[in-house]
């Protein structure tokens, strides 16, 4: 993978959210309980850990680098900057959230190593990136061998997809870090970490960056799960293309406060009406595949829809969603339709909740 020259803060580009405990941010590795969960998302990778207290600390890092000509220039331009950065094959790669910063300040798009939910075939970095940005948000196990639940998008109904190559690579990479890991369920994931109180029964939904990912659990068991090709990536290309702007200036607006209840501007009503879209296609996807599914339980009580993933954590999102809900007949009853108390975190908590379950059963 060539050689690593770390240069600047090691945390510089990663977000740490501590819960239940208020754990500091560098708690040592040694004193975490066993078993980890990391979510790969398009956009973002986030990796969830217990401290010592049993509280969870999230480690977050953008899924995404910028390569920079490896001269003495850009060296001292990263160094004064305070941007960190590796060597890799005579370039200086800049990971993360401190890459898209970097980007926008030079206008330049940054590469991205997932495509579509899935690792990207158009990127050649794309593994080494990943692996890098991986290591840094998981850290090192805890004791060998330690498990780690890693997340998966499922099969989409709109799309051919090869997940059987996106997991088994994930697999070996983990695995090769000195974990077990095991593949989850993106969906499958959010039902985990927010369906307790309804003994892991309703329905998780992931908006991701590349995917949307859906699944109907039952008592923990999931009795439906497919992802629809559609997600914040499809959002910002399409408001880009019709406004005529690049991509990543549609994803600044999107982040930037707005609410999708009231939109302000082209710009922004361009973006309502892709997210609307995405909703309503969502929303009539769960309704086909439970009209059409064979052997699902029966639910005897109306359960809960959850929201969660980056793409949802737009101002307005989930009181649109419950609209929507509202315009079709759903085969079951719905008793309530709410966000994940932690929308960009939940994936990698369920991973998390698993991996821990796994080992005391």
């Amino acid at each position: 993978m060539g050689s690593a020259d770390h240069q600047g803060s090691s945390d510089a580009g990663t977000r740490t959210t501590a819960h239940a405990t208020g754990v500091a941010e560098r708690t040592p590795a040694t004193s975490r309980m066993a078993g980890k969960g990391l979510d790969i998302g398009t956009a973002n990778i986030l990796a969830a850990v217990r401290d010592a207290k049993g509280g969870i600390v999230v480690r977050c890092e953008r899924n995404a680098f910028l390569d920079i000509l490896g001269d003495v220039h850009s060296r001292s331009m990263l160094t004064r900057l305070n941007v960190p950065y590796v060597v890799h094959e005579n370039s200086l790669i800049v990971l993360g959230g401190a890459a898209f910063e970097l980007a926008n300040v030079f206008g330049r798009p940054t590469r991205r190593p997932m495509k579509d939910g899935l690792i990207s075939s158009q990127e050649k970095e794309a593994l080494p990136m990943m692996q890098m940005i991986i290591k840094k948000v998981l850290g090192e196990p805890n004791s060998p061998n330690e498990p780690c639940f890693f997340s998966v998008p499922a099969e989409s109904v709109d799309r051919e997809n090869n997940i059987v190559y996106h997991q088994g690579l994930f697999h070996g990479m983990l695995s090769k870090l000195g974990y077990n890991p095991s593949p989850m369920n993106e969906g499958h994931a959010v039902t985990f970490a927010e369906l307790a109180a309804e003994d892991f029964t309703g329905i998780g939904i992931s908006f991701g960056g590349g995917m949307v990912n859906v699944c109907v659990a039952y008592k923990t068991i999931p009795a439906l799960t497919f992802s629809v090709a559609r997600g914040g990536d499809w959002i910002d290309q399409n408001a880009a293309t019709v406004l005529g702007l690049p991509s990543s200036k549609c994803t600044f607006i999107k982040e930037s406060g707005m609410d999708m209840r009231a939109p302000k501007g082209r710009e922004q009503e361009a973006i309502v009406i892709y997210y609307r879209n995405l909703i309503s296609y969502t929303i009539n996807n769960i309704r086909n595949r439970l009209l059409a599914g064979r052997d699902l339980p029966n639910f005897t009580d109306p359960v809960e829809i959850v929201c969660a993933g980056g793409t949802s954590m737009i101002q307005g999102f989930i009181e649109v969603f419950r609209e929507e809900v509202q315009k079709v007949k759903f085969p079951i009853a719905v008793k309530n339709v709410r966000m994940a108390k932690e929308p960009l975190n939940s994936v990698s908590q369920g991973c998390l909740v698993a991996a821990v379950s796994s080992m005391e059963s």
